[in-house]
């Protein structure tokens, strides 16, 4: 039942990024998204081994965390990307240091917060192995926009050397 689970999670991430159109980015589409998202949800149930009870509980806290998490990296980025104009670049860098520190204890300061809201929803055990299942997540969806973009790129060479062929032919 494990193994068909995989098979059916590995063909629900595969598929969006293969049918996806090759000039768009990956994040430019939102059913690729959406589904990325719910290979996501079944990946972590299945990898934390959730009950059906614990999924309805964990999920909204999760989610919430995940939220909270991207808007704090969000707001840093944007401070990264848009200098104070009146400082120097000295000054604005150790403004950034200090602001990624700071952004580091926030995320710890939710880390811990979400992890006590958790843990009155699943074990200690699941919560321990939640941030290595995200890991290996992540690099399988790496992995397959990896081997999308190494087909792309040999589909372009193929299609390269049959223009040249081509050319060969009529000169």
């Amino acid at each position: 039942m494990k193994m068909l689970f995989k098979i059916f999670l590995m063909v629900i991430i595969t598929i969006p990024v293969f049918a996806q159109d090759d000039d768009l980015p990956q994040e430019a589409d939102p059913k690729v998204r959406d589904k990325i998202r719910a290979a996501h949800v079944a990946y972590l149930t299945t990898e934390l081994g959730l009950t059906p009870e614990e999924a309805e509980k964990f999920w909204p806290i999760y989610n919430e965390f995940l939220e909270k998490r991207k808007t704090l990296h969000r707001e840093f980025r944007q401070k990264k990307q848009n200098p104070d104009p009146n400082k120097t670049e000295d000054q604005n860098s150790k403004d950034l240091v200090d602001l990624g520190f700071k952004v580091k204890q926030q995320e710890l300061d939710m880390e811990r917060e979400y992890s006590g809201r958790l843990l009155k929803v699943i074990s200690a055990q699941k919560l321990r192995t939640l941030p290595e299942a995200e890991k290996r997540f992540r690099q399988m969806i790496i992995d397959q926009i990896q081997r999308r973009q190494m087909q792309r790129e040999r589909r372009e060479q193929m299609q390269d050397r049959s223009q040249q062929r081509l050319q060969h032919r009529n000169n």
